[in-house]
């Protein structure tokens, strides 16, 4: 099987998206819609989620029938409402005896200080997004949840570059694939982790009085913190940040299996955002297990790793200007 370097490679992963092109807001959706095995790691101090306290391995259900990625700040976990009701008339869900009822954790990210913050994701967009969904490659940059992400907010969005969602794939061997996909929306830089450096994040440039950087097109959001100036405004940086996605494999894996692959898939966070896991951050990340293939836990969990990194470095490179802020994409 040739790979399409997209989560969608992962047998019984769709993907389907949602956005206000007008507000810089999105949703995406990954259906499973015969059941995926989940586990979830919030890493972030600044985290939206629901419905993931149901994923952890001492509770009772077993898979979900989807995820939901979306913009929006809270106000955007309204769109989870309508991919359940949705897989509803699909008659997809937990069998609860009295009604099938679709199991769909949520993450949400920032985005109210691009576009519009008057109009975020609801259910309409939602189940939008959900009947859109297919197992060709996704659309990747400015669209679903990377509408209107962003990256290198350490003051505001003065300086900050445009982001957006991204995916990647690859064959780990023995037939098993690892797919990612992301909504890069950080606090921080974007790294190249094969040569360290930035890519996307911080510019160099004036915010009102005060000169950052220097002659780099890059001010560095870790050489700042500990500047002067950085220290004196780390209180009131911007906290509309949170890198939101996540990892799907064939293979089989248990909930707590699961949940171990997610947590070492943040390592790609860590790998190409710096800093990562801040409390100005939200960083949540899903893993999903679809297939029956047989893979050691921890293999999986450290490729899932290399792909979220991938994912992340095309969920910037994808992303075109928008809002006032400058992308990557020019084409």
């Amino acid at each position: 099987m040739k790979l399409k370097n997209a989560i969608t490679d992962v047998r019984g992963i769709e993907i389907g998206h949602a956005q206000d092109e007008e507000a810089l807001t999105g949703c995406t959706v990954i259906l499973c819609r015969k059941g995926a095995v989940a586990g979830v790691d919030v890493r972030g101090g600044a985290p939206g989620t629901r419905e993931t306290d149901l994923l952890n391995p001492i509770n009772l259900v077993e898979k979900v029938h989807g995820i939901v990625l979306a913009g929006g700040s809270a106000f955007g976990l309204d769109a989870s409402t309508g991919v359940m009701r949705y897989l509803e008339e699909k008659k997809i869900g937990f069998n609860t005896g009295a009604a099938r009822v679709p199991i769909v954790p949520s993450a949400i990210l920032y985005d109210l200080s691009l576009g519009r913050a008057d109009l975020r994701p609801d259910a309409a967009m939602g189940a939008r997004a959900a009947a859109s969904a297919v197992s060709d490659p996704p659309a990747e940059g400015n669209v679903g949840a990377g509408t209107g992400a962003s990256v290198g907010k350490m003051l505001g969005m003065a300086l900050a570059m445009k982001s957006g969602l991204g995916t990647a794939s690859m064959d780990i061997g023995g037939g098993v694939i690892v797919g990612a996909i992301v909504a890069v929306n950080a606090f921080g830089d974007v790294i190249d982790p094969k040569t360290g450096e930035i890519i996307a994040g911080l510019r160099s440039g004036k915010v009102g009085p005060l000169r950052i950087g220097k002659k780099d097109p890059f001010a560095d959001t870790l050489a700042l913190m500990k500047s002067p100036i950085g220290r004196g405004i780390l209180g009131i940086a911007s906290r509309g940040n949170t890198v939101i996605g996540a990892v799907a494999t064939n293979a089989k894996l248990t909930k707590a299996q699961a949940t171990k692959v997610a947590q070492m898939a943040q390592d790609g966070i860590a790998r190409t955002i710096r800093p990562a896991h801040s409390m100005l951050d939200g960083d949540v990340i899903f893993a999903l297990s679809t297939g029956t293939k047989k893979a050691d836990v921890s293999t999986i969990g450290a490729f899932a790793a290399e792909v979220m990194a991938q994912a992340i470095l095309r969920a910037v490179t994808m992303a075109k200007s928008a809002g006032g802020l400058p992308g990557l994409n020019k084409t």
